[in-house]
């Protein structure tokens, strides 16, 4: 199993990530802890100077330049140290961080990819309901705190829930009003849900669970290509790196043994 997905091209890609890092470490860059010289290359400054333009809408000048080197430097002074004295072990925060580091590395390539005109048509006509406007809908939920209880509560002919402050009944909200009190998941999950009068889901929200039955639907027009493509490939961009992500792990998660007592 591991051979053949040592053959996909993603574990191809994640092994010259790999590589790039061994190499960098080598090099100083994840940091050596036993040199003593910092070494601020130009390109180093370049980037020091883009993320204060990003975050404050403008270059620096050369004295806010200045200071943020010296903040820079004082960083990497006190990280060397911390290194040093071995305190990145068995730390949740130092673990987590890498552990994302992992991530962006199996989603890096699908960020630059350029996608064509033909692959953003059609996802717009798979995902349809994400894009449409001028539609409403009405119905009715339940909550549960797990998908579990959710499944088990979709066999009963009017499953009840468990309290929440959320209305049972919501009427001819459009998907912006369901995604403002729902979270985004739980309205593009209903946008692409099959109209009917029977309880569906389990759908997640930024609470928990929901089944859901529609009491009214009123499909919106979805604009053509050119008047949404930004928001098209925004979104084919965010779901293929989620699921370059989860195949990345897939891949890695083949070669470990998990032993829980």
């Amino acid at each position: 199993m591991i051979r053949k997905a040592l053959r996909d091209p993603l574990a191809h890609f994640l092994l010259a990530g790999a590589a790039i890092w061994g190499a960098l470490a080598l090099i100083g860059d994840p940091v050596d802890p036993a040199s003593r010289t910092i070494h601020l290359t130009r390109e180093r400054q370049a980037g020091i100077a883009l993320g204060f333009e990003r975050m404050m809408g403008r270059p620096p000048t050369d004295a806010e330049l200045d200071a943020a080197i010296a903040r820079w430097v004082r960083e990497e002074v006190l990280y060397r140290e911390a290194l040093r004295l071995g305190l990145d072990e068995g730390d949740a925060v130092v673990r987590r961080r890498l552990a994302t580091k992992m991530d962006e590395l199996a989603g890096a390539e699908a960020e630059m990819a350029q996608s064509s005109e033909a692959v953003l048509e059609q996802w717009r006509a798979d995902h349809a309901g994400k894009f449409e406007r001028g539609g409403v809908v009405s119905f009715e939920q339940a909550y549960f705190t797990t998908q579990a209880a959710a499944r088990a509560a979709l066999k009963r002919p009017d499953p009840q829930g468990q309290p929440i402050s959320l209305p049972r009944s919501v009427n001819c909200k459009s998907p912006g009003e369901v995604a403002a009190v729902f979270g985004r998941e739980f309205s593009d999950a209903l946008s692409d849900a099959e109209a009917g009068s029977e309880w569906q889901g389990p759908f997640l929200s930024g609470y928990g669970w929901h089944l859901v039955r529609f009491t009214r639907r009123e499909e919106g027009r979805v604009p053509p290509l050119s008047e949404i493509r930004e928001r098209v490939e925004a979104d084919w961009r965010s779901a293929t790196i989620a699921a370059r992500r989860a195949r990345a792990y897939d891949l890695l998660r083949e070669a470990y043994r998990v032993e829980i007592e």
